[in-house]
């Protein structure tokens, strides 16, 4: 798992994140939401080592990463696969040569070996025979699938998501989207995403904190997110008027004063009225 403990980080006068602490479970798709600005991917970039916090713990099983030797963050490297925000493939670097260059790195196994688990990854992400094609010749969705393919190429322990929805349609992010969320659950691995895509929130959201001018304003998951107290989230999340008199009516269908169709057909012969008969007739 990856803990974080009162995690702090200031550039000049301004504080981007201000003691926020989380607990990210294996198994589980854990994601930062927030607008803009609100420090959600200053946050990531101090879990993963590319920001060292101004005070506060990263632990990765338990070990503090932000107080290891350089040797020692190699290794955690080594279980960490990155899907960024543009992907950000090497466009001179076909298919096969952008998912391998993680083995290349970090592996010294052979070509045929590596071009194995190459292939094994292209598939899981139903890419097969594209090895040979460059970056420029992939649509969004197949560019962030390879980014996925290179992310878990050297079986990760933790991944991590940087807005991987950027730019796709609402089809294609929840290829996206389900992708994730079975790699994740098959491999048992710790996933965090950084999003502000409500799609995802509510296909993905096993563990979800909602940052707010770098403060942790709220933490929950999916099924609890749409009952939120929290003033700034509700306006996160029900940004118009259709959507915020969508939830009003969910909230009345849960709490049972609505009746519906389904509750309905969901009565057992016990919970049906007792008719009584009319008094005969003289």
């Amino acid at each position: 798992m990856i803990e974080i403990r009162n995690i702090r980080k200031s550039f000049g006068d301004k504080t981007v994140i201000d003691g926020v602490s989380a607990l990210m479970k294996p198994g589980q798709c854990n994601l930062i939401i927030g607008i803009s600005g609100s420090g959600k991917t200053v946050l990531m970039k101090c879990m993963v080592g590319l920001f060292q916090p101004d005070s506060g713990e990263v632990l990765y099983d338990g070990k503090d990463f932000t107080n290891m030797k350089s040797d020692e963050k190699t290794d955690v490297r080594k279980e960490i696969g990155m899907l960024f925000q543009g992907s950000a493939l090497f466009d001179s670097l076909t298919v096969e040569q952008n998912v391998m260059f993680p083995l290349n790195m970090f592996t010294n196994n052979s070509y045929r070996t590596n071009l194995k688990r190459v292939n094994e990854v292209l598939a899981k992400v139903n890419l097969q025979d594209t090895n040979k094609k460059f970056p420029a010749e992939l649509s969004g969705g197949m560019k962030k699938r390879v980014g996925i393919a290179r992310a878990i190429v050297l079986n990760p322990k933790y991944l991590f998501c940087d807005e991987p929805n950027s730019g796709l349609d609402p089809q294609t992010s929840m290829v996206i989207d389900r992708l994730i969320r079975d790699i994740t659950e098959e491999y048992q691995i710790t996933t965090v995403v950084n999003t502000h895509d409500m799609n995802s929130v509510m296909e993905n959201g096993d563990y979800i904190i909602y940052m707010y001018e770098g403060r942790k304003e709220w933490e929950g998951n999916r099924k609890e997110i749409i009952f939120s107290k929290s003033q700034r989230l509700n306006d996160f999340i029900f940004a118009s008027e259709f959507l915020k008199d969508a939830k009003d009516m969910r909230m009345l269908e849960e709490t049972g004063k609505i009746a519906n169709e389904r509750d309905m057909t969901q009565l057992t012969d016990q919970d049906a009225p007792t008719l009584v008969p009319p008094p005969d007739e003289e």
